[in-house]
């Protein structure tokens, strides 16, 4: 029996198709690190700016002629600036915060996906609407509630109020619906109950989405700003990180070396736990959301 043997015109155009293919990957590539490096500018600069000395801060170098650790020395050892207890007050709240949306999210989000109760489905459309309102509508009333409760100045005043937050209610839910039934329907043959189910069976399949969650409650709390101002404001050494920055900032003069150097320190942790659990970020956000 003959065989067919690939004509000369069927082999140019396969080369013409693999080296268009590889131009265009080599093209989406050129892109992505385009893209990359201008969101990259900014810190570039700001790492660049921490390691300058007093007269080159204004410089268009990107590298120091004479690099120098001062900005850093002089904000660690100037009693007026007690960047340590900024630094592990914002710690010390983000990591409060995230513990606490995480159990609390987990259970309403497993509650909302699989337990049946009266205005399920209402209740749900209107914690989601409340995800189209920009959060400065509910500033004064939170206020007047923390004030209410005597919690201006105190780590539960900051971390209380965001605790409604919804997001992460949406965010857990559209990941255990998308577990199959079959899992806990084996365990309530088995005799577990409920809780059981969800601690023994459910907990340890959403590991990623839980390390997805926490990372961006403990990024949002890590840098927020408004309302740990509002809450902090009156004690110096109670201000969050992100706040004591500020205080650097003069009217009329900016002390760059210094502010430089305090923001690289509020951004490294940031990088480190991203970096470590950004395959968990990435799995997670392709799996939720499949079904429901």
């Amino acid at each position: 029996m003959a065989t067919l043997q690939p004509t000369r015109n069927d082999v140019q155009e396969t080369e013409v198709e693999i080296g268009e293919s590889k131009l265009s990957k080599f093209g989406f590539y050129v892109l992505m690190i385009l893209f990359a490096l201008f969101f990259l500018l900014p810190l570039l600069w700001m790492v660049s700016t921490a390691f300058k000395p007093f007269e080159e801060w204004l410089s268009a170098s990107w590298i120091p002629a004479n690099p120098t650790l001062d900005n850093f020395i002089s904000i660690f050892n100037d009693k007026s600036l007690p960047v340590l207890n900024w630094f592990f007050n914002s710690l010390l709240i983000a990591f409060l915060f995230t513990a606490a949306i995480l159990i609390i999210d987990s259970l309403a989000g497993y509650a909302y996906a699989r337990l049946e109760f009266p205005g399920k489905n209402f209740l749900f459309g209107l914690m989601l609407a409340t995800l189209v309102m920009p959060g400065i509508m509910f500033l004064i009333p939170n206020y007047l509630t923390v004030a209410r409760l005597d919690w201006i100045g105190t780590i539960q005043g900051v971390i209380a109020p965001g605790l409604s937050g919804v997001f992460g209610v949406f965010f857990m839910r559209q990941f255990f619906q998308s577990l199959p039934k079959e899992l806990e329907e084996a365990a309530y043959i088995d005799g577990a109950s409920v809780w059981h189910t969800f601690v023994s069976v459910i907990l340890p399949l959403s590991k990623g989405p839980i390390i997805t969650l926490g990372i961006i409650t403990f990024l949002t709390s890590w840098n927020d700003f408004l309302w740990p101002l509002l809450i902090l404001g009156g004690d110096r050494k109670a201000l969050t990180l992100p706040v004591g920055l500020a205080t650097l900032q003069g009217q009329y003069t900016f002390d760059y070396g210094k502010l430089m150097a305090g923001a690289l320190v509020l951004t490294v942790p940031v990088l480190i736990l991203y970096a470590i659990f950004q395959r968990y970020i990435i799995r997670s956000i392709s799996m939720t959301g499949i079904k429901g």
